[in-house]
């Protein structure tokens, strides 16, 4: 499947309002099932957005890599599965994304993306990951 961005802000901000929440231990994803609202046909696939405020870490650069690793997980699990609906994404690192190892990343995408099934019914949410706060 291939995973597709979202520019612009609109669309972040539609699924910021509309969007179910899904709690991991280094993200929170916000979802929508669906393409982006726009002209013409959309392709289907996974349209992903990152969102990360100056509230994380003060340097751009620190955020932005928090960003990065999350997409690439994403991109990592995505490009070897076909039976993935459509759905927009809007990713929000934690702050312990940055020194976190890479596998528990991927680890936390895997467990979200297990879950596919249930982005049928819009108003089911994916399970958590196990672990309390």
């Amino acid at each position: 499947m291939k995973l597709l961005h979202i520019r612009s802000r609109k669309a972040c901000d539609v699924i910021m309002r509309k969007g179910s929440v899904w709690k991991g231990k280094t993200m929170i994803v916000r979802w929508l099932p669906g393409a982006p609202k726009k002209e013409g046909p959309q392709p289907a696939g996974l349209y992903l957005g990152t969102y990360a405020s100056a509230k994380l870490d003060k340097s751009a650069v620190k955020r932005n890599r928090m960003r990065r690793r999350c997409r690439e997980a994403f991109r990592r699990l995505v490009k070897n599965q076909d039976d993935l609906v459509t759905a927009q994404l809007l990713v929000t690192p934690k702050i312990g994304t940055l020194v976190t190892p890479f596998e528990q990343i991927e680890s936390d995408v895997r467990t979200f993306l297990s879950a596919t099934n249930t982005w049928q019914n819009p108003k089911s949410v994916p399970p958590a990951s196990s672990t309390s706060r």
